[in-house]
């Protein structure tokens, strides 16, 4: 009998391998974060070919084909009927070259420069807006809070004046923890607000103190973001509500304006953090005049749904917006490339972990990419006042905006902190990774109330905002701080807010894994999560959610 050659054998025992393995099914795609996935999806995201994926633009049209594509791969089904973009009316004022303020009075007649000393624009859709000896008048943090019993603009008519107002609110001027929620900005130290609330009362002008500590970021973010085209969501009256002239005043520019009136800047700040505080007619007036192009253009939200299974009926929602500022003076390309590829890269993430779950959760699971959060929460808002899933149906909000770049943290920080029961679930899923809660780390910056969560928590519906904190699991918190303010400092809305390849991603990666660990774990569970009865939002749910899931 003649032997097999060794080839002969090592061929046999090939055959056989192979075959054993071709009748066993291949293993199911994983769950877990893709990190190159991830990277991939900012990379193109904060490309040049998007150009700052600005509403309206060229780039919105390849952002939104983008993300369609992406979520039809997932084979994730469109959330608006067929489709998957809710479209959302805006229109664009674009303030020509021209723009002028000036203030006259007590001798002197001062002309701001537009750009370094302020800028000024209109909500309201037309072709000019003036302000003509316009009297000035300091209304402090120009707040009106019945229940901190508060109001600065108690036994004051303000029709037809321009109102000059603080940043933040009282609690941060004060340092009082008894005034407001203290150091901790609340809602009505939201810019917006203030705007808003300085039209309701009639004012013709609101012109608004820039404060860099308050904030957060330096003068050159308030003079990108707000020069050049304002984006705000199409109304039938063109905005006519709205006042007049709207506008910031840099904090130099500010303090020069109490010195002109031959007023004492600090005791009056001071003054205006103290209950009681009555606003100070400034004995100066304003002119103010702009002319404007309009463009009115739907914009888009993109949504996309995994439908759930015994509970498909109730919806937990991932968020991020996709827009950023587009292109600056000269053509320079703001990239926003953790404000916010990374988000929506993240998105994109979390919805593939979703597709690949298995077996699918009980509860459906929305992705949604808002547009014009960068213009004051437009498309957010948008979508909470024409829901494409109910909102008594909705168990919570899950936003991403700006994810950590950078290595792991021994701590998840929770923004808005205290305010409802899904912290606990993020305290659990921490805990799972070795982590704890910490609060955010400049409360007074109020960043709960300036991205797209804050849309849903104004409805009742409670929304998250989470991410890694500053203490840097191998180099610790001083370190962690130090690349928090840098990011702050120099890349904020700014061009140099782009993608590089030499970023680690694994502390975005570990939030991405701890935030579909919240969301499986909701989607398995049959209760509705609530505020928290001390939270400033706990009035806003009605009775048809505390029903829902029973």
């Amino acid at each position: 009998m003649r032997t097999p050659s060794l080839r002969t054998l090592m061929a046999g025992c090939l055959a056989a391998l192979l075959g054993s393995c071709a009748g066993q099914k291949a293993p199911p795609p994983s769950t877990d974060i893709d990190e190159v996935g991830f990277r991939d999806d900012v990379r193109v995201l904060a490309s040049d070919d998007f150009e700052g994926r600005r509403p309206g633009t060229p780039g919105e049209e390849k952002t939104i084909a983008f993300l369609t594509a992406q979520f039809r791969k997932l084979g994730l089904k469109p959330g608006n009927g067929e489709s998957f973009v809710q479209q959302v009316p805006l229109v664009e004022i674009r303030a020509e070259d021209d723009a002028a303020l000036t203030i006259a009075g007590h001798g002197a007649v001062r002309p701001l420069h537009y750009g370094k000393e302020m800028v000024i624009w209109t909500k309201r859709a037309v072709a000019q807006s003036l302000l003509e000896q316009s009297e000035l008048v300091f209304v402090g943090y120009g707040v009106v809070a019945p229940e901190y019993e508060w109001n600065d603009y108690a036994n004051l008519d303000v029709h037809g004046k321009t109102v000059l107002i603080l940043d933040s609110d009282p609690g941060y001027g004060s340092k009082d923890p008894k005034v407001f929620k203290g150091d901790a900005m609340s809602a009505y130290g939201r810019w917006n607000y203030k705007f808003e609330e300085a039209a309701r009362q009639g004012a013709a002008g609101v012109l608004l103190i820039h404060d860099s500590a308050a904030a957060g970021y330096g003068w050159n973010v308030v003079a990108n973001s707000w020069s050049g085209p304002q984006l705000e969501r199409a109304a039938a009256d063109d905005n006519a509500g709205r006042a007049a002239i709207e506008g910031w005043v840099s904090g130099e520019a500010g303090r020069a304006l109490f010195s002109q009136a031959a007023l004492d800047y600090d005791a009056l700040c001071a003054a205006a953090a103290r209950r009681g505080f009555r606003a100070v007619d400034m004995g100066v007036k304003v002119d103010a005049r702009i002319r404007n192009s309009i463009r009115r253009f739907n914009s888009a939200n993109v949504v996309a749904v995994l439908p759930g299974g015994s509970r498909k009926h109730d919806y937990i929602l991932y968020t991020a917006h996709w827009d950023h500022l587009g292109r600056g003076p000269g053509g320079a390309i703001f990239h926003g490339a953790v404000d916010n590829a990374s988000g929506v890269a993240g998105l994109l993430m979390l919805a593939q972990s979703f597709s690949r779950t298995k077996p699918p959760p009980d509860r459906s699971i929305a992705f949604i990419a808002f547009t014009g959060e960068e213009s004051g929460l437009l498309g957010s808002e948008f979508y909470v006042e024409n829901p494409l899933f109910p909102l008594r149906r909705t168990v919570g909000v899950l936003n991403l905006d700006g994810l950590h770049i950078g290595g792991r943290t021994r701590d998840v920080m929770v923004y808005g902190f205290g305010n409802s029961e899904l912290e606990e679930y993020v305290r659990g899923a921490a805990l799972l990774q070795g982590r704890v809660l910490s609060p955010e780390a400049n409360p007074e910056q109020g960043l709960y109330y300036r991205s797209d969560q804050f849309s849903f928590a104004e409805h009742g519906v409670p929304a998250l905002y989470v991410k890694a904190g500053i203490d840097d699991s191998a180099r610790g918190p001083a370190w962690g701080r130090t690349q928090l303010d840098d990011y702050r400092a120099h890349r904020y809305r700014q061009p140099s807010d782009g993608y590089s390849e030499d970023w680690d991603v694994w502390g975005a990666v570990e939030d991405l894994t701890l935030y579909y660990s919240i969301g499986d774990r909701l989607a398995r569970n049959r209760r509705f999560p609530r505020w928290y009865p001390n939270s400033e939002f706990s009035a806003n749910h009605g009775s048809d959610r505390d029903a829902a899931d029973e």
